[in-house]
């Protein structure tokens, strides 16, 4: 399977020029913000993982995203770990992932051997719902689960919390992922998390291991996801950014098409043009090979917002 990403700013370097400190990357949908560490203490990084520092993680993350008592939750080292393994929790069969969307999914259910359709078939043993969708932004409705298998990827849901799916987290083979990377801007910290039917979460566990998070993670996570008010002023902060983007985008020419408010999506007469013209101004954009005319950016940093205004 194809599978780009964004990111890769070492390749733009390598044939734009400059080096890694020029460059504004917007390729990618993580917050430009991200949530102060503060103190970890030396335990977290020299001793195993305990039990009660993942308890505490496990807690924090039930109280954040409300989740349902009876639904059980696993912490990972990112939700691509997860992504990569749901499709070992039931035997390959026709796998339903609307597209456009993050294509890792497809990826990874064609690795395990799973006949993989962007149009519904007429048999459906799986199905994986991005919620918001990447790129798109669309949202899904509950209308839209039901197959034996259902993965609703949630990683950039924690900017809408209340159109998420956590509600369904107890139906039979349903699994929902959430993503620490996106919302509080740690992506380096390699944390998610699976939600669902006890069974299933438990084959889950199983395949990923003992000590699957590190102690670090453990203690930023638990701290981030009792963190209520970082939250709320956040989501304030990137509808602010999303739409001064968009103005930005807009007088210069694109249309907006979709995105969630930690990426825009952009119509534009000539993506590849637009991308390289950023690039020339050491600015990454995303672009994709199935559309010539979509290009995709991330909220700037604080400083990196009169880079991408001279650009433009």
């Amino acid at each position: 399977m194809t599978r780009d990403h964004g990111g890769g700013l070492d390749g733009a370097i390598a044939r734009h020029g400059g080096v890694r400190g020029d460059w504004l990357d917007l390729s990618t949908g993580i917050n430009p913000i991200p949530y102060p560490l503060g103190e970890i203490g030396i335990g977290a990084w020299t001793a195993l993982p305990d039990q009660g520092a993942q308890d505490a993680l496990i807690r924090a993350a039930r109280r954040f995203w409300q989740v349902p008592e009876d639904a059980a939750i696993l912490a990972a080292p990112g939700a691509s770990s997860l992504i990569a393994r749901l499709p070992g929790l039931a035997s390959p069969g026709q796998v339903h992932i609307p597209a456009p969307t993050y294509n890792e999914h497809a990826a990874g259910f064609a690795a395990h051997g799973w006949e993989v359709s962007a149009t519904a078939p007429a048999r459906t043993d799986a199905r994986v719902l991005v919620h918001p969708n990447n790129p798109t932004g669309h949202f899904h409705a509950p209308e839209d689960l039901g197959a034996p298998l259902t993965v609703i990827d949630e990683s950039f849901c924690d900017v809408a919390p209340t159109r998420s799916l956590i509600a369904h987290a107890t139906r039979s083979g349903h699994i929902i992922l959430k993503s620490f990377g996106k919302f509080w801007g740690l992506a380096g910290l390699r944390l998610g998390f699976a939600i669902g039917p006890a069974p299933l979460v438990a084959q889950l566990g199983e395949m990923l291991g003992p000590w699957p998070v590190s102690g670090p993670a453990l203690a930023i996570g638990a701290r981030a996801l009792a963190d209520q008010v970082w939250a709320q002023d956040t989501r304030i902060r990137l509808d602010a950014d999303a739409a001064r983007l968009d103005a930005l985008m807009q007088r210069a020419g694109a249309t907006v098409a979709g995105g969630t408010s930690l990426f825009r999506l952009y119509r534009v007469e000539n993506a590849s043009d637009w991308q390289d013209r950023l690039a020339s101004h050491r600015i990454l954009g995303r672009i994709f090979p199935y559309a010539d005319d979509l290009i995709r950016l991330g909220l700037p940093t604080p400083p990196g917002w009169a880079q991408l205004e001279a650009a433009l």
